[in-house]
């Protein structure tokens, strides 16, 4: 089984507590391929292309003339620890025992835009680029034909390592779409997860990202291997839905 999720735009550089074993992106190749289209930029195109501030344009123009492989555990950081984001709170990594990590390498992958595709211990700068931004590169228009069938592929490769070639897709429709879902060698299941607000089941995207992590970290930590066995998910007061459900989307609910 394999779990993706997206990335977040709040990330934290500080020093590890300890070193720590990496990797390199798989796809660093492509990402240098971005990053030197986003280097030609001035802070005033990249905050009108990101909708950023001045102040989050020059940090991040700065970013991008710094940015420069090869990377090291002194200029990089292992991208489960970087992110700080909404779903990133379900996940307490600097909890992690050595083995958990090693099995979170294995079993869990993090979409991006400049990256592609992550795993926990895979070395990043850091960077701003949702996928959804539209930067015209030599491949297209946006990031979607940058990326083409690059992470379907490299999806298919970790799938046909896992025990059972199942995709468990908690990441957000933005990420999901840089997919060819019906070129995934395996089964896609989506976990939904619903607030009874008003008399009805509705999912609301704050309380949704933080219960994609608490899935993410329930599924490492327990080592789950077979779908079935995530319907006794029950963090945080959700527990699962049978008559919600459909085959390709369990439905969770408090």
């Amino acid at each position: 089984m394999l779990v993706i999720i997206s990335p977040s735009k709040t990330q934290d550089f500080s020093p590890l507590r300890q070193p720590l074993a990496h990797s390199q992106p798989q796809l660093l190749k492509e990402s240098s391929l971005l990053a030197k289209e986003l280097q030609k930029l001035k802070p005033r195109a990249l905050a009108e292309l990101m909708d950023l501030s001045d102040k989050l344009a020059d940090l991040n123009w700065s970013r991008y003339q710094q940015w420069q492989p090869p990377f090291t555990p002194e200029n990089a950081k292992p991208a489960l620890f970087a992110f700080k984001g909404d779903v990133y709170t379900g996940i307490p990594v600097e909890d992690y025992t050595p083995n958990e990590l090693a099995y979170a390498q294995e079993h869990l992958r993090i979409l991006s835009g400049l990256y592609g595709l992550l795993r926990p211990l895979d070395l990043m700068q850091p960077y701003r680029l949702e996928m959804k931004i539209k930067l015209k590169n030599k491949r297209g228009a946006d990031l979607y034909k940058f990326w083409g069938n690059r992470l379907t592929q490299a999806l298919n490769e970790a799938l046909a390592g896992q025990q059972e070639p199942v995709l468990i897709n908690l990441a957000s429709n933005e990420y999901v779409k840089a997919l060819q879902p019906k070129n995934i060698k395996g089964r896609i299941l989506t976990p939904q997860f619903k607030e009874f607000k008003e008399g009805k089941y509705t999912t609301i995207a704050l309380f949704a990202k933080r219960a994609r992590g608490l899935m993410t970290d329930y599924i490492l930590r327990n080592r789950i291997e077979e779908p079935e066995a995530l319907k006794g998910f029950a963090l945080d007061g959700y527990s699962f839905s049978e008559p919600l459900s459909t085959p390709a989307e369990w439905v969770f609910v408090r």
